[in-house]
């Protein structure tokens, strides 16, 4: 294990000696370039454009142009990037993600790649987690590129599309990860080409990386659209799963966060929706609406996983603790939870485009990115996206001191200790951050500190506007701030200087069940080599210890008559912590590296289906293509109907019947000149008399008109097809894991099905233009028109891939229809009943 370690390590040495040499080099051109004027200085970008169409590439420039930056950030904001950040910016530059610590100054080091490879004229994109950072950075870093000659563009939700347009254009763009995704698909529901905003992806760098690569990278982005549902299955469902009892009418797991009904709640159900069988088939959606109920009521905690604002569920992002407005819960789980809470129920929605960050970054030219915490998902990053970790030396050495954990028998006593610790430090001036996982943690600290008198700041998802004047005090003498969730990162803790002496105190209420957010907490104190101190206070009643904690531990300390008040500090409690959360982190990402199989399936197909999209737009004549639908269409139809081997068999009556119906005038073909044919001769005459009918449509109409109208058909028929393809391939890897049983292998079943479903869809739209175009009216006052009008929303956030029903349409139901259920009987007399 050590020689693995070292191993490791000497590469990263390597690296580091390897980008010193480039950094003495760097170095050497300063005498050059300290001297010239401003404007001299500017002169260098155009000098460097012309180079590089002369044939010198950008590695080649790489060592003056980060010596133009240097000086011009020294001038322009009174910042000169040291050694370090060289060495970040190189390896940035290179396509790998620099590890640099807290206060090391990552958004300055981001200006060196970020200018160099904006030379080229192909776009750069400065991705960050929220706007206020999007723009904060672009503000502050966007006057030295404009300094240099360069223009800056920053993108932001509520823009215009002619405002992103803008920003795209210029030559770094700042934005969040959500709003590159959303434009992306966004850009591929667009039905004329005038209506993209993005550029090819060229070169982005990810700040904070690891938030949005790894923990985000199995949230999909949704485009989706409402679709009508009957929000009474949710209802009837919340009051029956308010009557079941834990244990005895249903189970819950707490390793796995999986609940179910048992025999016993299962007979309940049945009684009270008066039905035979629950899982009989015509039950499906009551039986789905009974198990989200379930997880509203037991996996999901007010508080924890959403709050209630404003009369609507919003969800909280378990890694940051951040609100996420506009995101909501697929497969009607938000409209259970809404059910519970007692607020209006919205409509389910449909999806139209999804994607997920894991694919929508791989398809950046190079990408990069920047964090204080990576090395941990190393093999991940290297795995899925190509890119190494390389650990930056920090400009001082780091002085802080981590202490051991403490772990107490209960929750009472460990948080008693925590609000001990806080109140003696604030009594010194030491300021102090405490780290918890949960909004309702930071409250009952908080309710406890005014108890005692401590004034003190709050910091979560409900306070998120006020985040950047909070961690501006918190490195205040006796100030005192509670973060749930390592909100406020991106954002320094300066010291005052009358603590420099203390530094900042982190105290840690409980392990996260990842190391790297754990280390992102320690990560606060102790910036640019300032002292600090980080302790972790734990429980044995704490979830990562009931998960994964071994109960003999608590037998321990109960047979050593430890209270609540007396603290162990054990290496063998640790060593144990550290192993559970390497267990999480193993389970997590194998959890990812499986979405990312599912999700090439679909991801091939996008592919597929985008490129198609855009030839047609760009097309001016898609006559051709047209024909060539039409040529398939008929060849499939001929097969269909003479697939028997006697002659007398061939359905020649029927194929003639569905060409008049579908692609034809009656008369135009006729039985007995099919009869005469062998099946590969059927298609000619049919193909034939198509373009003729094709030719005559022609002659009614202006060409102008009627290439518009092919371009209206085709886009109406794909997107229709297209949306309801998603669905299907939801539905499809909803129900795929059934299959793991009998030596299937599901993630095969669902490739091999999931490309059928493609190829049907592909004949199916092939089938439904070809049929439009010859059968159809065409209207004078032609326009293109959305299938449905989306939205981008955020479908889950609980880490769990999204998956969807397929969307029901229907309206209210009425006391004597048949019930939504599919029991067969009158909407009275069966879930109507469940008041």
């Amino acid at each position: 294990m050590i020689g693995i370690l070292k191993k490791v390590f000497d590469v990263n040495q390597r690296q580091i000696k390897r980008m010193q040499k480039t950094v003495e080099q760097i170095d050497a051109l300063e005498s050059s370039i300290k001297p010239l004027t401003d404007e001299q200085l500017k002169g260098k970008t155009l000098e460097f454009k012309e180079r590089l169409t002369k044939g010198e590439t950008v590695d080649d420039l790489l060592p003056e142009a980060f010596a133009v930056v240097r000086e011009a950030a020294t001038r322009v904001l009174g910042m000169r990037p040291y050694g370090v950040q060289l060495m970040g910016g190189i390896a940035l530059h290179e396509g790998n993600i620099s590890e640099m610590k807290t206060g090391e100054g990552k958004t300055l080091t981001s200006t060196l790649p970020v200018y160099l490879n904006a030379l080229t004229g192909k776009g750069v994109h400065v991705v960050t987690v929220n706007e206020y950072l999007a723009q904060r950075d672009a503000n502050e870093m966007g006057q030295l590129h404009e300094f240099l000659g360069l223009t800056v563009g920053i993108n932001l939700n509520h823009m215009s599309r002619e405002e992103k347009q803008e920003a795209y254009a210029a030559d770094i763009t700042y934005s969040t990860n959500n709003e590159l995704g959303f434009d992306y698909l966004r850009d591929n529901m667009v039905l004329y080409k005038e209506q993209c905003v993005q550029r090819p992806l060229h070169f982005a760098i990810i700040d904070e990386v690891d938030s949005i690569l790894v923990d985000e990278a199995r949230t999909p982005l949704i485009i989706s659209g409402q679709a009508q549902k009957s929000t009474e299955l949710y209802m009837f469902a919340n009051a029956f799963v308010r009557t079941l009892e834990n244990e005895k009418e249903y189970s819950f797991d707490v390793k796995t966060k999986n609940v179910m009904l048992t025999e016993d709640g299962i007979t309940k159900a049945e009684k009270a929706f008066h039905i035979e069988n629950l899982f009989d088939l015509k039950h499906v959606a009551l039986l789905h609406h009974i198990n989200q109920a379930l997880r509203a009521h037991v996996v999901m905690h007010r508080d924890t996983d959403y709050v209630v604002q404003e009369g609507e569920i919003v969800i909280v992002d378990q890694f940051t603790g951040r609100l996420m407005k506009g995101r909501r819960y697929s497969e009607g789980l938000h409209q259970a939870i809404e059910a519970k809470e007692g607020v209006e129920i919205q409509n389910e929605s449909m999806t139209l485009a999804t994607i997920t960050f894991q694919n929508y970054f791989r398809m950046y030219e190079k990408l990069s990115g920047m964090t204080g915490t990576a090395k941990t998902e190393e093999e991940e990053f290297r795995n899925i996206y190509n890119m190494n970790v390389i650990v930056i030396p920090t400009n001082k050495p780091i002085i802080r001191d981590d202490r051991a954990d403490l772990i107490f028998k209960s929750m009472e006593g460990k948080f008693n200790a925590v609000v001990e610790d806080i109140v003696n430090r604030h009594k010194q001036g030491q300021p102090v951050l405490v780290g918890t996982v949960a909004i309702e943690t930071s409250e009952l600290i908080s309710k406890m500190l005014t108890r005692k008198g401590v004034r003190h700041n709050i910091l979560n998802a409900k306070n998120h506007a006020r985040e950047a004047d909070i961690i501006a005090e918190a490195g205040m003498k006796g100030a005192v701030t509670i973060a749930t969730n390592m909100a406020g990162r991106g954002t320094d803790i300066k010291l005052g200087d009358d603590v420099k002496i203390f530094g900042l105190a982190v105290i840690g209420t409980e392990r996260h069940e990842s190391r790297r957010i754990d280390n992102q907490l320690r990560g606060r104190a102790g910036r640019q080599g300032d002292p600090g101190v980080t302790q972790f206070y734990l429980s044995m009643e704490d979830e990562l210890m009931r998960r994964f904690g071994t109960d003999n531990m608590k037998a321990m300390m109960d047979r050593l008559g430890m209270d609540d008040s007396q603290p162990i500090e054990s290496k063998m409690v640790s060593r144990a912590v550290e192993s559970a959360q390497k267990r999480v982190e193993g389970n997590n990402y194998d959890a990812r590296k499986q979405l990312l199989q599912y999700d090439d399936v679909l991801r091939q197909q996008r592919e597929v289906i985008y490129k198609q999209r855009q030839e047609v737009m760009e097309s001016e004549n898609l006559r051709g293509i047209i024909e060539g639908m039409m040529k398939s269409t008929v060849e499939r139809a001929v097969a269909l109907h003479t697939q028997e081997e006697i002659e007398e068999d061939w359905n020649i009556k029927g194929l003639v019947d569905y060409l008049n119906t579908n692609l034809l005038q009656e008369g135009d073909i006729k039985e007995e000149e099919l009869r005469r044919l062998a099946p590969e001769e059927m298609s000619e005459p049919i193909i034939a008399k198509l373009i003729e009918r094709y030719n005559d449509k022609e002659k009614l109409m202006p060409e102008e008109q009627m290439r518009e109208f092919e371009k209206v058909v085709v886009f109406r028929v794909v997107d229709t097809k297209w949306t309801e393809h998603i669905d299907a391939m939801d539905h499809l890897r909803e129900g795929i894991h059934l299959r793991a049983y009998g030596q299937i292998d599901p993630l095969r079943e669902y490739q091999m099905e999931g490309f059928a479903m493609f190829e049907s869809m592909v004949a199916s739209i092939e089938e439904e233009i070809s049929r439009y175009i010859m059968k159809a009216e065409i209207e004078q006052n032609l326009e293109r028109q959305e299938v449905v009008q989306g939205e981008a929303v955020h479908p889950s956030s609980d880490g769990e891939e999204a998956k969807k029903k397929p969307v029901v349409k229907g309206d209210q139901v009425g006391r004597n229809d048949l019930c939504k259920c599919g029991s067969g009987k009158k909407y009275k007399n069966c879930c109507g009943i469940v008041q």
